[in-house]
């Protein structure tokens, strides 16, 4: 995995792993531990239940199901949160299912549910299912974007199993045009953000390679864009 105790000195919001794609009960403690160390809000982040895959592989999963594995997920988590006496922040879904969710209104409606039972923002992609069901049932959403991933030239999402290095150069230019032009860089151009959405959650993968490096950049760039006040 990545350098969690580094990249917790970096970050603002941590999305921890409950148990299903990555982690144990140790890990879920330690982790939950360090963010309280560093003052990092903390976010569920369940998924399918595929550890050998990282939570990274689609399955089929009714509604109800998908509803019932993120209760299971996020009330472990939430666990550990009250013994280090940290609140739940939001929700935000891993892997194969983040693409899943978006996409399909029915696992969003489960998705999001979850989220409201635990009283939390859902954290996910502007302009998909995800805002659309949030929306839907009154649930705080947090628009997400990722500076290690690439984007279709449509401008959705590109999901992988695994996660390649990204030069330094190429994320700092992908973070600037995100901040100072409201654009999303694709792989053949570049398209507007969705409509209305004015704040943007910037997520970096801890097993992205060089996550750490890649994260103090975006929040060298993101602190300097914030001190300008554009």
């Amino acid at each position: 995995m990545g350098d969690d105790e580094a990249l917790m000195k970096t970050i603002h919001l941590a999305n921890i792993a409950c148990g299903f794609h990555a982690s144990d009960f140790s890990i879920m403690d330690k982790t939950v531990l360090l963010a309280k160390e560093n003052a990092v809000l903390v976010g569920a982040h369940p998924s399918l239940p595929d550890r050998q895959g990282w939570g990274r592989r689609e399955m089929a999963m009714e509604p109800d199901e998908l509803a019932a594995c993120f209760v299971y997920q996020v009330g472990a988590l939430n666990g550990f949160l009250t013994r280090h006496g940290l609140p739940l922040n939001h929700v935000k879904p891993h892997g194969a299912i983040y693409g899943m969710t978006a996409r399909d209104i029915s696992l969003a409606r489960a998705a999001i549910g979850v989220a409201k039972i635990f009283g939390v923002p859902f954290m996910g992609l502007a302009g998909t299912c995800h805002q659309a069901a949030a929306e839907e049932a009154g649930v705080p959403f947090i628009a997400e974007w990722f500076a290690d991933l690439e984007y279709s030239p449509e401008g959705k999402l590109i999901i992988t199993k695994t996660h390649d290095p990204v030069p330094l150069p190429v994320v700092q230019a992908r973070v600037e045009k995100l901040l100072t032009q409201k654009q999303i860089t694709t792989v053949v151009g570049s398209v507007p953000l969705v409509d209305g959405v004015t704040e943007v959650s910037i997520c970096c993968h801890s097993d992205t390679p060089g996550a750490v490096e890649i994260a103090k950049l975006v929040k060298k760039l993101v602190d300097e864009h914030n001190q300008r006040g554009v």
